[in-house]
């Protein structure tokens, strides 16, 4: 009996690797964290390298598995996690709303800083990847806050990407966030397909004279 097709076998429909990126102490773990398991924890452990949660979302009919890579932030684990930039679908720019400098280290705001997230996805991921832009932890206090909520969505309309503020501790808009990424490349990837043409093989016939020539050449070989 013939194996079903890979497409029926599978659990999801689509597959879309994602990855979280920004300064080390924004949030990152803390956002993965929240959204894969439902859990919000106090304790700061700084991710080492590189680490990864999956879970499986439905989008307009479609199941789609998320894969999402937490990147560590500090310099010296850099050239670790730039390999993980070329398999990337969707790519999440992360900072901390209290610390203007993990703001200012996305793009290109600090001269001093050799960050440059926006650099590191230019010289590293497909033309073609989704970008967002999170500020993390708004819900501390406006008194602590350093980034305005404005000055992120400017920053966000210059570059022409989407922008969320969320807090992993409280849970604000971090569903929001994955399922807007995630719906933009499902349909990217949906307009990809469907720009593909089933491609016909032409089996090209010899003409007469050809299959003519062919059995002299054979007969003349065989009665050699």
């Amino acid at each position: 009996m013939a194996a079903p097709p890979a497409r029926a076998r599978a659990d999801y429909d689509y597959l879309i690797k994602l990855l979280l990126i920004g300064d080390s102490g924004v949030g990152k773990s803390c956002l993965l964290l929240r959204f894969s398991d439902g859990s919000f924890t106090t304790s700061f452990i700084t991710t080492i390298g590189i680490d990864f949660k999956i879970r499986t979302i439905e989008l307009d009919g479609k199941r789609i598995k998320l894969q999402i890579w937490d990147t560590a932030g500090q310099e010296r684990f850099r050239t670790i996690t730039t390999a993980y930039y070329r398999g990337a679908m969707g790519i999440l720019l992360v900072y901390d709303v209290t610390d203007e400098p993990s703001f200012n280290s996305n793009f290109f705001l600090d001269s001093n800083n050799s960050g440059n997230w926006i650099r590191n996805i230019e010289q590293h991921a497909s033309d073609n990847v989704n970008k967002i832009l999170v500020g993390n932890k708004a819900d501390m206090d406006e008194s602590k806050r350093a980034v305005p909520t404005s000055k992120g969505q400017a920053l966000a309309d210059e570059y022409g990407i989407k922008f969320f503020e969320t807090s992993a501790k409280t849970n604000l808009n971090v569903e929001e966030v994955f399922f807007s990424i995630g719906r933009d490349i499902k349909q990217r990837l949906a307009e990809t397909d469907s720009k593909v043409e089933p491609q016909t093989i032409k089996i090209n016939q010899p003409d007469q004279g050809a299959g003519t020539s062919q059995a002299a050449q054979q007969s003349a070989c065989c009665g050699s």
